[in-house]
């Protein structure tokens, strides 16, 4: 299992998250976000992988931030279409689409995606584009049609710990490649608790989800 903190900021806590050696990190550029970046991301490990979350952006917009935060991928929180998501890949970087769900969600609309990204990331249907705060029904993924793995987000927290080993022994996670986590580490939008996130990565080594 891997770990994806999403919604990075400041960049002291970068630099701090960044010592936990998380997989992924996820930089926010949509504006109305109240973690949206705009800053410097300071030199991290050549080993995370820094993902920019983008809703509803161009093609050009994307790019220009892609070559200027050296991106390795980026995720697609709006309504992006499969073309969009093709010439993405053309640029040789990691494309994860979102697909939000509350207490169902019709799998048929993944279809025109499988071949032009590389995951799905499934987060809980709110007021927002994501960190909303609160966890989707994750029964609704034993229907997942798909053999693309995927992301888990959505209100994943400290107090979710039990649950989530719950829905790792079940065999509808198989495909659940990363725990994306965000607002329930939070001390403010952005701001990320370290400590936090290493009890919570602690835990997952202990139970041999994480070597």
């Amino acid at each position: 299992m891997k770990l994806k903190i999403c919604g990075m900021k400041n960049e002291n806590n970068i630099l701090d998250v960044a010592e936990l050696k998380p997989d992924y990190m996820g930089f926010i550029f949509f504006e109305k976000s109240p973690r949206y970046f705009n800053g410097i991301i300071p030199e991290i490990s050549a080993d995370i992988n820094k993902i920019g979350v983008f809703v509803n952006s161009t093609f050009d917009y994307i790019r220009g931030k892609v070559e200027k935060y050296e991106l390795q991928g980026v995720q697609l929180h709006g309504e992006e279409t499969p073309e969009l998501c093709e010439r993405l890949k053309a640029l040789d970087i990691t494309v994860i689409k979102v697909f939000s769900i509350k207490n169902q969600f019709d799998f048929k609309v993944l279809d025109p995606f499988e071949e032009v990204c590389d995951y799905y990331l499934f987060d809980t249907k709110g007021k927002e584009p994501g960190g909303n705060g609160y966890t989707f029904n994750w029964n609704v993924l034993k229907k997942y049609p798909s053999i693309k793995p995927y992301f888990l987000s959505g209100g994943i927290g400290p107090k979710e710990m039990e649950s989530l080993l719950l829905f790792l022994k079940r065999p509808e996670s198989d495909l659940c490649c990363t725990f994306d986590l965000n607002s329930k580490f939070e001390t403010a939008a952005g701001l990320k608790d370290a400590a936090k996130l290493k009890a919570f990565q602690q835990k997952l080594i202990d139970a041999n989800y994480i070597l």
